[in-house]
């Protein structure tokens, strides 16, 4: 039995109810340099899944109380837990059991009686998968991407970053593991304009000064769609005006209010300046974007504010 790198090793959760099965689990696992962690009911394997998140669980497929497919529908529910690769534990070969862990939510299965060999191989595949999703969710929200995976058909949010899930919360209260239905019906309207090949609306809600903007990143799986949200204020998308075209503080005001769709009147007015005023800027931003027209100036602009 070769052990696995120390370094790479995680949790595994066994929830079995017969102490010799732990035991020898325990010892395998251990020996081969992960931390474990034991239940021997149902109840138990819940709390200690909530309160540790361990990377991959083992679970005893008949239990006396909550049994083990119970155990693992309640895990894939709950959405701190519903990653975890569950591989079951069965001395049911029978298509019927081994159909039912899967339904369930198990990522695996292993027949009794246990060949720790076999154990640990599988979770060591199991084990490096979870580990590649975390570090590509956590790259996400490193880079500042709010990402959510929707799967359409139930309307479920499948798996969000946690930068994600507080403007969620923060826009719409959000009951996980459900998608808010502004964010339904934003993937709704974007897949028929995509369907019209024309551009997806980018604005998902608007809340006074600030704006939450949508965008498609992929489409993850045949009725699961990856989508990138990104807070807006007036405030940073002036700032992001100035860093990207060497503005003043006005004309990033000016160009801004003009991506609105203001006219000149509208912006002297919002601004305090008189629209000669205001054209003046325009003209000073015209030269520096390289552009002639209103038109050319927001769709610029408006490029620079999505971060294309």
């Amino acid at each position: 039995m070769n052990p696995v790198d120390r370094s790479l090793a995680g949790i595994v959760l066994i929830v079995d109810d017969l102490p010799e099965n732990l035991s020898l689990l325990h010892d395998a696992l251990d020996e081969a340099g992960y931390t474990v962690l034991v239940a021997t009911h149902g109840e138990a394997a819940l709390q200690r899944a909530r309160q540790s998140l361990p990377d991959v669980i083992l679970l005893d497929a008949l239990m006396p109380g909550i049994d083990g497919f119970e155990v693992a529908r309640r895990l894939k529910a709950d959405f701190s837990t519903q990653h975890i690769p569950i591989v079951f534990m069965t001395g049911l070969t029978e298509t019927e059991h081994v159909v039912a862990a899967f339904a369930a939510g198990g990522a695996d299965y292993v027949t009794k009686p246990i060949r720790p060999a076999e154990v640990l191989a599988r979770i060591a595949a199991h084990m490096a998968n979870a580990r590649q999703i975390r570090q590509a969710r956590s790259a996400l929200d490193a880079f500042g991407q709010a990402t959510v995976a929707v799967r359409a058909a139930d309307s479920r949010i499948v798996w969000q970053t946690p930068l994600a899930r507080t403007l969620l919360n923060t826009y719409f209260a959000n009951p996980e593991p459900v998608a808010p239905e502004a964010l339904l019906n934003w993937i709704s309207a974007a897949l028929h304009a995509r369907a019209e090949q024309r551009d997806p609306p980018s604005l998902l809600i608007s809340e006074g000064k600030q704006r939450l903007l949508a965008s498609f990143h992929d489409q993850t799986g045949d009725d699961e769609w990856l989508v990138v949200l990104r807070e807006e204020n007036d405030a940073s998308a002036v700032d992001s005006l100035i860093a990207a075209f060497r503005l003043t503080q006005r004309e990033a005001e000016v160009l801004y209010w003009v991506v609105q769709g203001k006219t000149s009147n509208d912006i002297g007015d919002i601004l305090g300046n008189s629209p000669r005023t205001v054209n003046k800027h325009l003209e000073h931003v015209f030269e520096k974007l390289g552009v002639e027209t209103r038109t050319a100036a927001a769709n610029l602009a408006l490029s620079k504010m999505r971060g294309s």
